[in-house]
């Protein structure tokens, strides 16, 4: 600063402009790019934080500076994705409000499972099922270390279970209706389900894709791909265990009406990826509450 003498006395003049000091809290362009990087990580759904430093440095900022992490969360709000969680065991994990982009219609899964317009309620069926054996309890819903694990052949014994439950109930309350394939709910699809074939039949012994069994192994691929799923092995028609992505993802559809429909028949989980809606053999050894469901709506 430079003083001017004036009649004895020093009068300041004005510094020259300079660089506009950026105040505290201000977002940049950089902490915009930096956040829109977090969240296009999340979008990769079989990317694990820990094989990525980036990745990995984001969701610390995300943890560690409350600016960045309501930066990112509105970017991402902005965009029609919720946030799940921000963690290193999920990482950015988010899904798709109705009216985004990033929303997977059942007519795009339709197109990439090649699935017929007329099995497309029976692949809902799959995926609900899938989701009520990965995690048969409300408290391994509820548990974060908690790994399900499921089986092909055991899901399509759970659903043929449920259809003859449903076709008992239907019985008791002397419901006599044939319905038609799109119609909704469960009362609805079990004549259908049960009607289809488990395997079909081909030359060389293949699961026919259109066969129950086919439509739950296009289902558990779709949810591979997804990072929902990871296989694990080839028995039962194929052994798969929950990524915490999924566990989010089900506790996110724990309200689904049908999914609510479907747990309230109740079932009883067993540790090789199958379940039964039949009482088992030694019950004291599972430990049970006597007709335990899946109230994950609770």
């Amino acid at each position: 600063m430079t003083d001017y003498e004036t009649d004895g006395e020093a009068t300041a003049q004005p510094e020259e402009p300079g660089p506009r000091a950026t105040a505290p809290g201000a977002v940049t362009p950089a902490d915009a790019a930096d956040a829109a990087r977090l969240i296009a990580f999340g979008l990769q759904p079989k990317l694990a934080p820990a094989r990525d430093a980036e990745y990995a440095e984001l969701l610390r900022r995300h943890r560690e500076d409350p600016s960045f992490a309501r930066l990112a969360d509105a970017i991402a709000a902005g965009l029609g994705l919720v946030v799940l969680e921000v963690s290193t065991r999920a990482g950015m994990a988010v899904t798709a409000a109705e009216d985004s982009v990033f929303a997977v219609r059942m007519g795009d899964y339709a197109r990439r499972a090649t699935v017929d317009s007329g099995d497309r309620f029976l692949h809902g069926l799959a995926h609900l099922a899938v989701a009520a054996l990965a995690f048969p309890r409300p408290e391994d819903l509820a548990d974060d270390g908690y790994i399900g694990r499921v089986t092909v052949n055991g899901v399509d014994a759970f659903v043929r279970q449920a259809c003859r439950r449903l076709e008992e109930r239907a019985a008791e309350q002397g419901e006599n209706t044939d319905p038609v394939t799109d119609a909704p709910g469960l009362e609805a699809a079990w004549r259908v389900y049960a009607r289809r074939s488990a395997t079909g039949a081909t030359k060389d012994a293949r699961r026919l894709a259109g066969s129950t069994t086919g439509i739950i192994a296009k289902a558990v691929t779709f949810l591979v791909d997804s990072g929902f799923l990871q296989r694990t092995g080839d028995e039962s028609g194929g052994t798969y265990r929950t990524t915490p992505r999924y566990q989010l993802q089900v506790r996110d559809m724990a309200g689904n009406a049908a999914m609510t429909e479907l747990l309230e028949l109740g079932v009883v989980p067993v540790a090789d990826g199958s379940a039964t809606l039949l009482p088992p053999d030694e019950a004291d050894d599972l430990d049970l509450v006597a007709d335990a469901g899946l109230p994950f709506h609770s």
